[in-house]
């Protein structure tokens, strides 16, 4: 497997579970969540691989995500 199908493989996990755990934690609908996960400023930090987050677990990813939902970003 090449860099970047790791790179991809790891960011489209991370994305899973942040899906899972929006669903869990504020009872949105999957295309809501999958919305706000694609249109937050986490994703994009998340999908610029040379700064390395998407090698962070999903879970530290989701508390930045978190953070951005609850103060009402994007």
């Amino acid at each position: 497997m090449s860099q970047q199908q790791q790179q991809d493989f790891l960011i489209a996990y991370t994305v899973d579970r942040m899906t899972e755990y929006l669903i869990e934690d504020y009872q949105l609908p999957i295309a809501s969540a999958l919305q706000f996960i694609y249109n937050s400023d986490t994703y994009q930090k998340l999908t610029q691989t040379e700064n390395g987050l998407y090698g962070q677990s999903a879970s530290y990813v989701y508390e930045l995500l978190s953070r951005e939902y609850v103060l009402g970003h994007p």
